[in-house]
């Protein structure tokens, strides 16, 4: 038998899996902690400036902050519940003697981007995260590459909240990002190959909802943490619970038998198959037809991805799919107005508001009138049609609710397009270059979570522009979702061979013929 012929004799998604399942749904809430670490800990109180003689003699901030832009190196307590940051007495009262260096961190005025760059360099690293080690997961194993960014991000996180300096602080959130990458990526591959292929949409859904249900949870720390040190520690404390939990899991089985290990992947899902009670002496693998065994380490899995011509233009479509995902949904986040009230009732709104998005993707994703093609295609028009009806809505205060309840829907469908779009793209791939492909598609997806901020900007020209582009965007890719092929109930490839009978075909593959069935 073959791999997938195995999980019905093993369980598709049996005890054991779910455990493991489990243990990579916990890391997607320390990923959720580490992502939105800045918005917390890069908190700007309101601040006065007061100075002497036309130079700036003190700052005090107000309120009960503490975080990065308030962390300096010499501070006295002050009244009305703030800090008093103080030159240094020699210099103000020795007009001649050079002032000294400005206190560390301190992140106001001309120092304010600082907060935003810091935020900017995490996102740069998950975008090199997913360019790196998307590839490298295909050429060395899922296994290694998970455990090894999980426990170098634990060490950074570490870095993060004793950081000595803003330089220290702002590379580690630059490090932090790129295993955070390696780690989104790889889990995600993982909760889908350790189970069958009929819930793939379950797994990869769940995800999502615990990186959604982990932002909730990580406003729910930062109220209960305010130092902004300890809050980074304590955030990062999850994520060495969630290694001693992985280093328990076992290497893909679908990876294994695409690498022509089959005796090796024979012998994980015999173990499967014995935790979750089920009889495991018939299991035989049969080796794999056209298996990589991976002594060619110089052949790029992104390499293969452009050699192959399906693969090529099927990669083409979905880095622009994806980009737009990321495109609407930063850019519907903005354009829902300033997040006045509490901070921290926010950035758990900006969580929970999403969950409600995933039993429906599930439901959709798993009816064979939709499936995962119109889906995607259907979330996508939905939340361009949101962006579209927000330049009719007048700038006034009466029209508020029905702004932010648009934003409210726009950010649902295209949260559940963003979960979709994980799903059928790692349904797109052959095993042996899944991670390459997700990882070339996370990558353009970060340029649109770039590029998102500059859009509003585009106001100067017209104030609906910057909706009008989001709509755009959003109704070509859900007309470039429509080339692609339907992947629910299909077999998925484990090699490239499996692809050649799709020679002839551009973007739609022909039903893959089995050993047997020849």
């Amino acid at each position: 038998m073959d791999v997938e012929e195995a999980f019905q004799v093993v369980g598709e998604f049996g005890a054991y899996q779910k455990r493991a399942v489990a243990v990579l749904a916990l890391t997607q809430v320390y990923m959720a902690f580490q992502s939105m670490l800045v918005v917390l800990v890069g908190a700007s109180p309101q601040f006065h400036v007061e100075k002497h003689d036309g130079v700036q003699s003190s700052v005090t901030f107000f309120g009960d902050v503490d975080s990065i832009v308030t962390e300096v190196r010499k501070t006295i307590s002050c009244g009305g519940g703030g800090h008093h940051l103080c030159q240094d007495a020699v210099s103000a009262a020795l007009p001649f003697v050079p002032p000294p260096r400005p206190p560390q961190w301190l992140l106001v005025k001309q120092q304010a981007y600082k907060v935003s760059l810091a935020g900017s360099l995490f996102f740069a690293g998950l975008l090199l995260g997913s360019f790196i080690f998307g590839p490298l997961s295909d050429a060395v194993g899922r296994r290694p590459v998970y455990l090894t960014a999980l426990f170098l991000e634990v060490f950074l996180g570490y870095v993060t909240a004793a950081s000595p300096s803003y330089e220290v602080f702002a590379a580690s959130r630059l490090l932090v990002g790129l295993m955070n990458g390696a780690i989104g990526l790889v889990s995600f591959i993982l909760t889908q190959e350790y189970v069958g292929k009929s819930y793939w949409a379950i797994t990869g859904t769940l995800t999502s909802m615990t990186f959604a249900v982990g932002i909730a949870l990580f406003a729910a720390l930062g109220f209960a943490i305010r130092p902004w040190r300890t809050l980074a520690a304590a955030a990062n404390t999850w994520g060495v619970l969630c290694f001693l939990l992985s280093a328990m899991l076992p290497e893909s089985p679908r990876w294994l038998y695409c690498r022509g290990r089959t005796e090796r992947a024979q012998e994980v899902m015999r173990f499967m198959a014995l935790m979750n009670g089920r009889p495991a002496h018939k299991l035989s693998l049969r080796p794999a037809d056209g298996h990589d065994d991976g002594d060619d380490g110089g052949r790029s899995g992104i390499l293969r991805l452009a050699a192959h011509p399906l693969l090529r233009l099927r990669t083409l479509l979905l880095m622009y799919i994806w980009y737009v995902c990321s495109l609407v949904y930063y850019g519907l986040t903005l354009g829902a107005g300033d997040m006045s009230g509490n901070r921290y009732l926010n950035v758990a709104m900006y969580g929970l508001v999403e969950l409600p998005a995933y039993p429906l993707c599930v439901y959709f994703m798993n009816q064979p009138w939709a499936g995962r093609r119109k889906s995607l295609s259907g979330f996508l028009c939905l939340a361009a049609w949101a962006c579209l009806c927000t330049i009719f809505i007048p700038e006034d205060a009466e029209s508020s609710l029905a702004a932010t309840s648009l934003a409210l829907l726009g950010k649902l469908t295209v949260s559940a397009a963003f979960n979709i779009v994980y799903v059928y793209t790692s349904e797109l791939y052959p095993t042996v270059v899944r991670n390459a492909g997700l990882g070339v598609c996370a990558m353009s997806c970060r340029v649109g979570g770039i590029l998102a901020p500059f859009v509003p900007s585009m106001r100067a020209l017209a104030t609906a522009v910057p909706f009008g582009v989001f709509c755009l965007s959003g109704l070509s890719a859900a007309a470039l979702v429509l080339l692609l092929p339907e992947t629910l109930n299909a077999p998925p490839e484990q090699t490239l061979e499996q692809l050649l009978p799709a020679r002839r075909r551009v973007l739609k593959s022909k039903p893959l013929l089995y050993q047997d069935d020849k």
